[in-house]
């Protein structure tokens, strides 16, 4: 596969609009506090957006028209991207597509989501129809058991422990501890995480996101744009999505990336050993392990080996999910996608107060979603440079 350069394209403005546990607001209020902050960031009045690419769980019945009415935005390009947490790849991929054409100048994506109480059992208890079938002979249905699965399968293939897993989450908690919009910001030490209550064998508590209500958001627009905002921005290098990849697989044991990594690295014209900030999909900790593995960082069933042998906090020599990744910040739905983009924007642009990467130039930034109990469907991967 040979992947075209994004020549100029660029990604600025990082948004995080503050998570909370539950909220009665709808999804479209966590939309309208992006794009405040988006403006806000950017110095831009609201007839400068002229694209727009959102991701929503819960905004549903109304989709991103219903939006642009309601946000009083008038626009040249629109998408709504349904992939979950693989959303802010297509979006970034589909933004820069759409500016390189001259479709639009400024495009805001923006993932967003809602909690009402009850509603995240809900929303995964209807997720999709290939999920709710498989799930009928084994008796539970959602993420936790989905994953489960996978988890059990994986530790079984390649003899990974608790204690493995426990080793991520254990560092990322400690990133949190610096981020001061992560909502799991407590110390966890490996007896907290072994102990923590079952949810669903082999997963625990400690193993599990927190669902929450927020919004996370970005521009995209030409280098030179951005340049004369004035405004911190990344240069987007490549970027991959694959889509129902490894069909064979009986159980999820790798996702796209496998199959698109090389071509993303030749793409960007760069090694593996320039990545200083790596920011993975991780509803899970095996999901993180799957990536590390098919993004070419160890070989696959090594994950364990190389979490061990490497400090992922952002002070470390590999930083990993430096904001604290879902699994300390939260969940905020399709949010959680975006999530791994305004944290690494935020480290290349020398703004990740409290956690900072030292000297952080390069990110790669990935994307997993659409659960159908034995596998994930989509994945996506970016890599960035500071400006």
């Amino acid at each position: 596969m040979n992947l075209r350069g994004y020549d100029d394209i660029v990604l600025a403005a990082p948004v995080s609009v503050p998570y909370e546990r539950y909220s009665t607001d709808g999804a479209a209020v966590f939309f309208a506090r992006t794009l405040k902050g988006l403006l806000e960031a950017s110095g831009l009045g609201k007839d400068r957006i002229d694209g727009m690419c959102i991701a929503s769980f819960t905004l549903s019945p109304d989709s991103g028209i219903g939006l642009t009415r309601a946000l009083g935005l008038a626009l040249d390009w629109l998408d709504t991207i349904p992939l979950g947490g693989a959303s802010a790849i297509a979006a970034i991929r589909r933004a820069a597509a759409a500016v390189a054409r001259g479709d639009a100048d400024i495009v805001a994506c923006m993932g967003a989501d809602t909690n009402v109480p009850g509603g995240f059992r809900e929303n995964t208890a209807t997720f999709s129809q290939a999920s709710q079938d498989a799930v009928y002979p084994m008796g539970a249905g959602g993420p936790n058991q989905s994953f489960a699965y996978i988890t059990d399968n994986y530790m079984r293939r390649f003899g990974a422990t608790a204690e493995d897993f426990g080793h991520l989450c254990l560092a990322q908690r400690k990133n949190a501890g610096g981020n001061p919009r992560a909502m799991l910001r407590k110390p966890l030490t490996m007896e907290d995480y072994l102990t923590s209550r079952p949810i669903a064998g082999p997963i625990r508590l400690f193993d599990c996101v927190m669902p929450c209500a927020g919004a996370e958001g970005f521009l995209v627009m030409r280098r030179a744009e951005a340049e004369a905002l004035g405004l911190p921005h990344a240069s987007l290098l490549s970027a991959i999505e694959r889509h129902n990849s490894a069909t064979a697989d009986p159980v999820q044991e790798r996702g796209g990336w496998a199959e698109r990594a090389d071509a993303l690295f030749a793409s960007a014209g760069i090694g593996r050993e320039s990545i200083d900030v790596l920011q993975v999909y991780d509803d899970y900790p095996v999901i993180s392990f799957l990536q590390l593995e098919d993004l070419g960082f160890c070989a696959k069933g090594e994950a364990a080996a190389f979490v061990a042998s490497h400090d992922l906090t952002y002070a470390g020599d590999f930083p990993v999910n430096t904001g604290g990744g879902q699994l300390s910040a939260g969940q905020a739905g399709a949010a959680g996608g975006f999530l791994g983009v305004t944290e690494t924007l935020r480290q290349l642009c020398g703004t990740a107060d409290g956690h900072q990467v030292e000297s952080a130039r390069i990110g790669l930034v990935s994307g997993f979603g659409m659960i159908v109990y034995d596998k994930g469907l989509s994945s996506g991967a970016a890599i960035l440079a500071a400006a």
